[in-house]
């Protein structure tokens, strides 16, 4: 297999999980800057365009990081960090979506809208006029994700899970470009320390 990678929260998420996992896969750049992912080539890859892409030993495709990790995972014969039982994987997806959803969308449009601008200008159909509103959304919903893991070590309780590294990742981006953790909550505070110092968090 081939992870085509580039820089970014995205395949960020996707590096993350394989350290974690263990695996050793091969790793191609695509300059991102550039706007490489954007030409016929990574097209084929993705159509949508985006990062990153795993090319599977068939030379098949796969995109968007959830199925990335959860196909790997499977290979892998199920662990902890997507679930060993389904009512396991089915909490993990449940936070990733919830998460997903509610905190990494409207953190990541929020910054697309406003310091992003002239980078996605010509890319993606922005709203400039929603970016507050979008920023002010994602720290909504994490002040309520603080308030659910009150008493947890992770999210899914004491499982470290893909739920994990996806928050991690965009929380770690979100503080590059204007959107930090705001200290009141401590423990989202006290989960992103933890999951900073793990080795798999500089993959």
């Amino acid at each position: 297999m081939k992870l085509y990678n580039s820089i970014g929260p995205n395949p960020h998420v996707v590096r993350m999980f394989i350290a974690e996992s263990g695996l050793d896969i091969e790793t191609i750049e695509v300059d991102l800057m550039s706007g490489e992912n954007r030409q016929e080539e990574h097209l084929k890859r993705n159509p949508s365009g985006q990062m990153p892409a795993l090319e599977l030993d068939n030379g098949n495709f796969l995109a968007e990081i959830s199925v990335i990790c959860e196909y790997l995972d499977e290979l892998n014969g199920h662990s902890n960090l997507i679930g060993k039982t389904p009512e396991q994987r089915a909490e993990t997806k449940m936070w990733f979506r919830r998460i997903d959803l509610q905190i990494v969308e409207p953190l990541i449009n929020g910054f697309r809208f406003s310091e992003g601008y002239e980078f996605f200008k010509d890319r993606l159909h922005l709203i400039p006029q929603a970016s507050d509103d979008l920023k002010a959304i994602a720290q909504e919903r994490l002040k309520w994700l603080d308030e659910q893991i009150e008493g947890k070590q992770y999210i899914c309780g004491d499982r470290l899970t893909l739920a994990d590294i996806h928050l991690y990742c965009f929380l770690n981006f979100g503080a590059t470009v204007g959107q930090s953790i705001d200290p009141s909550n401590k423990n989202i505070v006290d989960l992103y320390s933890r999951l900073d110092s793990l080795e798999s968090a500089s993959a």
